[in-house]
């Protein structure tokens, strides 16, 4: 697959076939997500791969918790069309599903970054370099785009952070040491692969100083 072709066709994929994942898949998308770009190469991701159902549903308890908890805390939509009704609408249907199957997904995938001091202090004050998961979303990226490149669905999922002690305690990750990047459910989808509904990429460019719009074609 052209490589433009499968960052363009990876979309969350919400709804899975309870077919088994190859070993081999996996492991090419692990290695595909060690060879994302970091900083300084410290390279500090964790992967915690879950094929166990035991831990599997484990997790799904409390993901589906912690999107209980999240959607309450969602305010009411304000829609500019009848078109953007429709696609929120549709998009969290697919959420809520996968909250209600998530157990089911063959592969869970854990990004975990370590908890540690990041960033130096000088004479003038705080020596601001970004921040440490700037070294694990690329990674998380890689491994959708190889996932996707090989027929296999994701979804990008953080809210199981929101319990995320009890979620570390379940992989046996020590929460003193370790946060919660990414959980990714990873299978064969049941949909359709294909560009995600975004808006037009022209309106987020600006050429030179912020509010000045190119003309690029």
């Amino acid at each position: 697959m052209d490589a433009m072709d499968a960052i363009l066709t990876t979309r969350a994929m919400r709804r899975y076939s309870d077919a088994p994942v190859p070993d081999e898949m996996l492991m090419q998308c692990l290695e595909a997500a060690q060879q994302a770009p970091s900083g300084g190469n410290v390279q500090p991701q964790q992967y915690v791969v879950v094929r166990s159902p035991e831990v599997r549903h484990a997790l799904a308890d409390i993901y589906r918790q912690a999107f209980e908890r999240y959607e309450k805390c969602l305010p009411e939509p304000v829609f500019r069309s009848e078109h953007d009704r429709l696609t929120y609408e549709r998009t969290r249907k697919a959420s809520q599903d996968l909250a209600q199957t998530i157990g089911d997904v063959p592969v869970h995938v854990l990004f975990l970054q370590p908890i540690i001091p990041w960033g130096f202090h000088d004479e003038e004050g705080v020596v601001d370099i970004g921040r440490l998961d700037g070294s694990v979303y690329p990674a998380v990226q890689n491994f959708c785009i190889a996932a996707r490149s090989l027929g296999l669905g994701t979804a990008f999922t953080t809210v199981i952070r929101v319990y995320q002690a009890e979620a570390l305690e379940v992989i046996g990750a020590d929460p003193e040491r370790f946060e919660i990047a990414a959980h990714i459910p990873v299978g064969y989808p049941t949909g359709n692969f294909g560009r995600a509904p975004r808006k037009d990429v022209r309106r987020s460019i600006h050429l030179d100083r912020y509010g000045e719009r190119p003309t690029l074609d």
